[in-house]
């Protein structure tokens, strides 16, 4: 999706159609063209701008996710915020690379790195970046929402007190030079020289952050990161393997174990600290924000029994949603999710277990949602969703994933019956331009069992 040759070629030879995701302001290849290369090649489709004015150009004309920076262009720092008060109120983020990061005021971009990094950590990094973007955007809507409704929802604050880093590994004097590089930044920082150790205060203290030290062998590390993406709790705490050197190792291989960040002790520490306290403050915001986003459950306007959106509660936000994706030029999809009439449902109607069960079915869909979609109960057996920035084949995926899920779970039918499952009907519909949530809404439900049949 590059050109050498410029913004007005990049523009006259890439359509709309070819849908890029990633703008990249760089005035020549060196530093940033293998992990453009890379980037297109994982299917983040990249475009190129040569200058700040140029990138603001492409902004106006096409709805990119996020941005990749070479720091090195003259007015840099201004040109960030150039390209986010040209995109707002949609949130821009975006990763800053080159040397010159260093003098950057705090927080100017959400990424900065010195090198630009290896194109699957970019992605990785990237696809986190752009989902709390989102979530931001889906939090300020729904606050706006329950405010107009009179229940103002818990605001979004991230927690001030020291980032919380585990250091796992034996003591290596590169090892404790990162650590009293952390320390030296703020950070509380807690020592475990063992696996077993790193478990155990993984299970029993909250962390922002662990870096896992490598050494010679890297099977102690892997186990740990292994296990944390195991663990629900632990899923989204980001892992830092920090290694004795680059050697002969798959960094692709380890950034889809899920690490978030690899760093050689050749990598001054400074750096790698700021790296990792970078990774923690994100994730410490992606916290705050789920948090928030989850007090909705706990209102007085949404359904008592299962914690989801009402109906009018739902269809107040949708058109909030909708209003929203418009102005940041976002997609919006909406699912429909209804129980099927089986002959395990129809006979679980009989005695009531039907609807003893639907409370926890309704639990399962707020669970099996990502953070920033909308979960709500329409009728009794009738779910329905809100899916920002998505488009209508992958809400497909989403919703008939979810459906999935639930039925493959058993339920209490009553004493001397087999349990029973639940199956749904899905349709989905994407928002139109100039379309209105009531009519998307209806198509959605039109489109129930339709794909089915």
């Amino acid at each position: 999706m590059r050109s050498p040759r410029g913004l007005e070629a990049v523009r006259r030879v890439h359509p709309l159609a070819s849908d890029p995701r990633i703008l990249v302001v760089a005035p020549d290849d060196d530093l940033v063209g293998p992990l453009c290369q890379g980037l297109d090649a994982l299917g983040w489709r990249t475009v190129t701008a040569r200058s700040l004015a140029g990138a603001v150009q492409v902004l106006i004309d096409w709805p990119l996710e996020a941005v990749i920076l070479d720091a090195s262009l003259a007015d840099a720092q201004e040109g960030v915020r150039a390209m986010r008060q040209t995109v707002s109120p949609r949130r821009l983020p975006v990763m800053a690379i080159g040397a010159a990061t260093a003098d950057w005021e705090p927080g100017l971009s959400d990424i900065s790195m010195s090198q630009a990094p290896h194109a699957a950590q970019a992605a990785l990094r990237l696809e986190n970046l752009v989902r709390t973007a989102i979530a931001e955007e889906e939090v300020s809507l729904r606050e706006a929402t329950f405010a107009a409704r009179g229940e103002p929802l818990a605001l979004a604050e991230v927690e001030a007190t020291p980032l919380r880093v585990l250091a796992a590994g034996k003591p290596d004097r590169y090892f404790l030079a990162l650590s009293n590089a952390l320390t030296a930044l703020g950070c509380d920082v807690v020592a475990a020289p063992t696996p077993y150790t790193a478990f155990d205060y993984l299970h029993e203290r909250a962390f922002d952050a662990a870096v896992l030290w490598g050494a010679e062998d890297h099977a102690p590390a892997l186990s740990i990161a292994s296990g944390m993406k195991r663990n629900t709790r632990l899923y989204h705490v980001p892992a830092v393997l920090y290694l004795r050197g680059s050697g002969e190792i798959n960094l692709a291989e380890l950034y889809n174990r899920g690490f978030a960040d690899v760093a050689a002790a050749d990598t001054p520490e400074e750096e790698t600290a700021s790296r990792i306290v970078a990774l923690a403050r994100a994730h410490r915001r992606h916290v705050a924000i789920r948090r928030a986003l989850e007090s909705a459950r706990g209102s007085g306007l949404t359904d008592p029994s299962t914690g989801l959106f009402t109906r009018e509660l739902f269809a107040s936000h949708l058109a909030r949603v909708a209003e929203g994706a418009r102005m940041r030029r976002r997609p919006l999809s909406v699912a429909v999710l209804r129980v099927a009439e089986t002959e395990a449902v129809v006979s679980a109607r009989e005695g009531g277990w039907l609807d003893r069960a639907l409370p926890q079915i309704g639990a399962m869909v707020s669970r099996l949602i990502r953070t920033e979609d909308t979960a709500a109960r329409l009728s009794p057996d009738v779910f329905a969703l809100a899916l920002p920035a998505t488009r209508g084949p992958a809400a497909r995926i989403a919703a008939d994933r979810i459906a999935a899920v639930i039925s493959c779970t058993a339920f209490d039918a009553g004493p001397d019956r087999s349990p029973f499952v639940v199956e749904f009907e899905v349709g989905v519909a994407e928002v139109m331009p100039g379309e209105s949530p009531a009519v998307v809404l209806e198509r959605a439900s039109a489109d129930v069992g339709v794909s089915q049949r």
